[in-house]
């Protein structure tokens, strides 16, 4: 990632936290004769970019990382199953007339397919498509026939990092991924890349202190 090129207030900033930290925003505003609304800016990037860290009711203190390293510290201490969401499941007796119900009512572009809650495949719009345009009557095709089955499916346990989810969907080229209990196959949630997207702006959110 490339250097975070700072400003000459921001190195200045870093400077009197370095010295006085913690302290405030306020504080600091003071130190430079201006205003926190004209520091806020300058706060929150070198919050963001792990130069600075804050605490409420207690200020900013300097944190002696560099750039990405804070940002991918927190990223690997979120995990699967503070984020993730109640998975969309069909049974694996159902029709792939039913999938195509499902996946549209559900507003999903994967689902997962059990057998008495626990994992035996996943079907997605592409998989019921193709059976669609072959001529196929999906209202007699059963999902099984149709479904990418394990161990062929890619999970990620529900105590692995969103830093491990993001990975595994990257390098597999899915969506989203089952999550399953102790790398078995109970199904308990799912992760999306949208879940990944979420949890980057939270990390980006910023608190003011």
């Amino acid at each position: 990632m490339k250097k975070i090129e700072l400003s000459k207030r921001q190195e200045t900033i870093l400077e009197i936290v370095k010295r006085k930290g913690p302290i405030t925003g306020e504080q600091i505003a003071e130190q430079l004769s201006l205003t926190r609304a004209t520091l806020r800016p300058d706060l929150a990037i070198l919050t963001m970019a792990g130069f600075l860290d804050a605490r409420p009711r207690v200020g900013y203190f300097y944190s002696g990382k560099k750039n990405a390293d804070l940002f991918g510290e927190s990223l690997r201490k979120l995990r699967v199953r503070d984020y993730k969401s109640v998975p969309t499941v069909i049974e694996e007796t159902s029709s792939a007339y039913d999938a195509v119900v499902t996946l549209f009512t559900e507003d999903v572009g994967t689902l997962i397919v059990v057998r008495s809650g626990q994992l035996v495949g996943v079907v997605s719009r592409k998989d019921l498509l193709k059976v669609a345009i072959g001529g196929n009557d999906i209202h007699k095709v059963p999902v099984s026939l149709v479904m990418t089955r394990t161990p062929n499916v890619v999970t990620v346990d529900v105590d692995a990092s969103l830093y491990d989810a993001a990975v595994l969907m990257m390098r597999h080229e899915v969506d989203s991924l089952p999550v399953v209990r102790d790398s078995g196959n109970e199904v308990v949630g799912r992760v999306s890349k949208t879940t990944i997207t979420r949890a980057f702006v939270e990390l980006g959110q910023y608190r003011d202190v």
